[in-house]
C-alpha cells in the first residue's frame, strides 16, 4: 500500500471523536475513491509544490485518499526517486494548511516514483506504462489512472497525443481519466482545436478541465444557498435585482509568472474561465437533477443567452488598463511594465472589466458587472447581489445614511462566507437608518477550516465525479464571449488606461456602469 489513508491510529475520525460535537457538522462525509494511480506531468513546476502535493497530503490525512493510491511524478529534469521524495516532502511542509504528520507524510511518500524526460519523447511514456503496469501488478487487479496536466499549455495537445499513442488512455476493466489546467486556449480557434485532439483521443467523460474556482466552498454553495431556501430562490429574477457585480481583485503583482502573463492578460487570465464560472453559478435555472451532466447544460444555456459582443459595442462594455508604480503592501512597488521578465513598452492588460448581459427571460435588462485586476487595494473575490430599492423612502431625517438596496454579498476569498446587507434603524428617539449586515463565516458555522479547492477537485476527478469541471461546449462559449474582445483590444493601437498600484483601478472603469450604479469599494 503506498499511501497510509489514515495516518494515524483511526485516522481523522479519531480527531473528530475528540473534537466538540457541532450540529452543523452533521452528515458531512467522504464518498470513497478507488484505487488510483496519479501521474502528474510537470511534477516540479510551482502549482505541483503549491497546490497539488499539499493538496494529496491533507487528503491522505482525512483519510480521503484510496487504499491504494499511488503517485508519479514527471518532469523533465534528471531525478532519482528518492530525491523526487524529499523535494515532495519539503514542498508539503512549506506549503500545507496544516503542519505535516511524520507518519502520514511516510505514507503518502513511501512508494512515489519519478520518471525523467521531455514531454515530447516515446520513451518517456513507455517508462511510465512500466511503472503503472508494476503499481497493478503488486495490487493484483488494474487501478484507476488519472493523468494531471500541469504543464504549460504548449504542452497539453503533446501529452495527449503520446498517451493516446502509446495506449495509455484506455485499460481494461479501469478508469482512465485526464485532468487538464488551464489555460484552455488562448483564442476560441485555439480551445476549438485542442478540444479536436483531447477528444480523438478520450472521450468526454474521461477529461476534466479544471478550474479551482468551482473547488471553493461558497462557490458550491451559491447552489445551496439559491435552489435549498424558500426566502431567496422567488426573488432571483429581473423583478427584484438590480444589478450583479462579481470582482476578483488582488493586491500583489505579477510575481515570476511574467512569462506567462505578459501573453495572457487579465481578460485570459481570469475573466474568461474563473469569472465566467460565477456568472454562470449566479444566472443559471434550477437543474433537474444535480448530476454533472444537468447542471453543465444549465451553464451553457446562461453563456448562449450572453450576445457575442460586436466591433461597435466593444468600446462602451468592455475596459481594460495597467498598473503603474505606487504604494502597496507598505512599500512602494513598481509599474507593470517596469516588472522584471515584461516586455518594454508591453500593452497587456492588468486590469479588465466587462458589462455582460444575459438575454432570457430571468434576467433580461439586469446588468452582470465583472472586473479583475493586478495590484489593487486588497485581495478580494466577492459577488454582490443587489435587489431594487424599496419604492417608497419616507426615512429622509439628518444623521440617517438613508434606506439603501439591500445586498447579497458571496465572499468566495480570503474569508469565505456570505452577508446579507439590511436597513436597520440606530437607537434612540429618531428614526434614524444605517446599513447593518447579517454574516455568515465558513469557519465560524463549522468549526473547522475549508479544504483548499485542489482537494475536492483531485478527489472528485479520481471518482470521477465532473459537476465542478468545465464540459467542451462550455469552454468554446466562454471564448465566444471573449475571442471578439481580445482581438479588439490587440487591433487597438491607442493608449492604455493606468491605474495607480494599491489604488481602487481606472477611473475610467465608471463609464461601464448604468447611471446610478456604482462600483463596490475594494
Amino acid at each position: 500500500m503506498a499511501v497510509v489513508a489514515t495516518g494515524r491510529s483511526g485516522g481523522a475520525g479519531s480527531a473528530l471523536e475528540r473534537a466538540p460535537e457541532n450540529p452543523l457538522t452533521a452528515g458531512l462525509e467522504r464518498l470513497p475513491v478507488p484505487p488510483t494511480t496519479l501521474v502528474i506531468f510537470g511534477a516540479t513546476g510551482d502549482l505541483a509544490r503549491r497546490k497539488l502535493l499539499p493538496a494529496l497530503y491533507n487528503l491522505a490525512h482525512d483519510g480521503a485518499l484510496p487504499e491504494r493510491f499511488h503517485l508519479v511524478g514527471v518532469a523533465r529534469r534528471e531525478r532519482a526517486h528518492e530525491d523526487y521524495r524529499a523535494e515532495c516532502e519539503q514542498a508539503i511542509r512549506r506549503f500545507s494548511r496544516r503542519e505535516p504528520d511524520p507518519d502520514v507524510l511516510a505514507g503518502l511518500l513511501e512508494q512515489v516514483k519519478y520518471v525523467s524526460g521531455r514531454f515530447d519523447e516515446e520513451s518517456v511514456y513507455e517508462r511510465l506504462a512500466q511503472v503503472l503496469d508494476s503499481f497493478d501488478e503488486r495490487a493484483g487487479e488494474p487501478l484507476n489512472r488519472a493523468f494531471y496536466l500541469s504543464t504549460a499549455p504548449d504542452f497539453f495537445a503533446t501529452i495527449v497525443g503520446h498517451l493516446g499513442d502509446c495506449g495509455l488512455s484506455r485499460r481494461a476493466e479501469a478508469e482512465v481519466r485526464v485532468i487538464i489546467e488551464k489555460p484552455f486556449g488562448t483564442t476560441l480557434e485555439e480551445a476549438h482545436a485542442l478540444n479536436r485532439r483531447v477528444l480523438s483521443v478520450f472521450s468526454e467523460a474521461q477529461v476534466f478541465r479544471i478550474d479551482h474556482y468551482l473547488g471553493k466552498e461558497t462557490v458550491q454553495n451559491m447552489l445551496a444557498f439559491r435552489f435549498a431556501n424558500g426566502m431567496f430562490e422567488p426573488l432571483w429574477n429581473r423583478n427584484y435585482i438590480d444589478s450583479v457585480q462579481i470582482t476578483a481583485a488582488e493586491d500583489i503583482g505579477i510575481g515570476t509568472r511574467a512569462g506567462y502573463y505578459d501573453e495572457a492578460g487579465a481578460l485570459r487570465d481570469l475573466i474568461q474561465n474563473h469569472m465566467l464560472q460565477l456568472l454562470c453559478h449566479v444566472a443559471m435555472e434550477p437543474p433537474v437533477n444535480f448530476t454533472a451532466e444537468e447542471v453543465r447544460n444549465e451553464k451553457v444555456k446562461v453563456l448562449d443567452a450572453i450576445p457575442e459582443p460586436t466591433p461597435e459595442e466593444i468600446p462602451g462594455m468592455a475596459m481594460r488598463a495597467q498598473y503603474s508604480s505606487g504604494h502597496s503592501g507598505g512599500e512602494d512597488v513598481p509599474g507593470y511594465t517596469e516588472e522584471e521578465g515584461v516586455a518594454e513598452g508591453s500593452r497587456t492588460e492588468t486590469f479588465a472589466a466587462l458589462r455582460l448581459e444575459v438575454d432570457n427571460w430571468r434576467w433580461a435588462g439586469v446588468p452582470f458587472y465583472v472586473r479583475t485586476g493586478k495590484r489593487l487595494a486588497r485581495k478580494i473575490t466577492e459577488i454582490a447581489v443587489t435587489l431594487k430599492p424599496v419604492p417608497h423612502l419616507a426615512f429622509s431625517q439628518d444623521g440617517s445614511l438613508g434606506v439603501r438596496p439591500n445586498q447579497l454579498v458571496l465572499t468566495v476569498q480570503p474569508n469565505e462566507g456570505v452577508s446579507l446587507q439590511l436597513g436597520a434603524k440606530i437607537p434612540g428617539t429618531r428614526m434614524v437608518i444605517r446599513p447593518v449586515n447579517m454574516e455568515f463565516l465558513y469557519g465560524a458555522a463549522f468549526m473547522s477550516q475549508s479544504p483548499e479547492a485542489y482537494e475536492r477537485l483531485i478527489t472528485d476527478a479520481m471518482r470521477g465525479d465532473a459537476t465542478l469541471f468545465t464540459r467542451n461546449d462550455e469552454v468554446e462559449a466562454q471564448w465566444r464571449i471573449c475571442d471578439p474582445i481580445v482581438q479588439a483590444w490587440a487591433a487597438d493601437p491607442g493608449p492604455l488606461p493606468l491605474y495607480e498600484a494599491g489604488s481602487q483601478g481606472p477611473e475610467e472603469v465608471g463609464a461601464l456602469l448604468r447611471r446610478g450604479d456604482h462600483w463596490r469599494a475594494i
